[in-house]
This record gives C-alpha cells, sequence and structure tokens, in this order.
C-alpha cells in the first residue's frame, strides 16, 4: 500500500525533489535508480583511476560479457568495424555466464544488506532502497539470499 502523505510530506515546493526520499516512491523508482547511478558514478568514479579500480583492464568481466552480447544483440551498441557478428555461440557463451553472474550480484546483495544493517539502517530504509513495500518484504529476501550465498559458498558435500 503506498504511504500517505503524512508519512512523507511533500516536499518544499521552492526546492527540487530529492529522489532519495520522495513523496510517493513507487513514482519515483525510475528517477531513484538513475540518480543513483549519476550520484555513485560522480562521487566514487570521477576520475580515471577511480574507474580503474571497478574493472580489470586486460579481462572482461562475467557481466560485462553478458551485457555486452546483450547491447550488440539489441542495437543498443554497435559494432566495430572488422568486428564479427554476435553469433549462436556468443549468446551460448553469454547464457552460460548468467548463474555466475546472479551468483555474484546474490552475494554483492547479501554482504551490502548485512553493511547496511551494521550502519544502522531499520528494515524499512533498507525496504525502500530495495523498491519493496514492507521491513518485512526486505528482511525475507535477505534471509533468502543469505540462505542462497551461503549454500554456494559452502559447496557441495
Amino acid at each position: 500500500m503506498p504511504p500517505t502523505p503524512e508519512q512523507h510530506p511533500a516536499p518544499d515546493s521552492n526546492s527540487a525533489p530529492d529522489p532519495f526520499t520522495p513523496p510517493r516512491p513507487d513514482q519515483a523508482r525510475a528517477q531513484r535508480v538513475h540518480a543513483s547511478l549519476f550520484r555513485i558514478a560522480e562521487r566514487h568514479a570521477a576520475t580515471d583511476e577511480q574507474r580503474r579500480r571497478q574493472v580489470h583492464p586486460e579481462v572482461l568481466g562475467p557481466h560485462e560479457a553478458v551485457r555486452l552480447v546483450s547491447f550488440l544483440l539489441s542495437g543498443a551498441a554497435q559494432r566495430e568495424d572488422g568486428e564479427p557478428e554476435v553469433d549462436r555461440a556468443d549468446i551460448t557463451a553469454a547464457l552460460s555466464l548468467v548463474p555466475l553472474v546472479r551468483g555474484e550480484m546474490d552475494e554483492l546483495e547479501t554482504g551490502l544488506l548485512r553493511m547496511a544493517r551494521g550502519r544502522g539502517m531499520t528494515w524499512q530504509d533498507i525496504a525502500f532502497g530495495l523498491g519493496l513495500g514492507t521491513p518485512q518484504a526486505a528482511r525475507q529476501r535477505y534471509e533468502r539470499l543469505a540462505g542462497r550465498t551461503a549454500t554456494v559458498e559452502e559447496g557441495p558435500e
């Protein structure tokens, strides 16, 4: 159920809306995603040196490989002169990487949630950040992720 105006008062009409504490989170999600990417890039990836720490310059990471194939297939990225077209083997290779990427994201999210709780964020705060409706949903998500990543970390018996 969306929050009432009493729960989230409207921002001052003289100031720009703050995408991190919007009066109506259901309508601000897309804006917050864009603002989040911009904020992190501006604060933590503004220089070449800062960006280099994110990606190994010699090796394509699994998530980047999946994204690249997807972008080339969709036309969001254009092939350079002499670059081969994406073929079935490229698509199969990208699909083969998806479980690895999903596992990495699960581990990243689990760690981020643990650190958020360690920094005093409430489940309500976390639910808002994840775009979930309730604190209970955020906690359940964490428990599912923690269960999956614990199984991955322990490996087969």
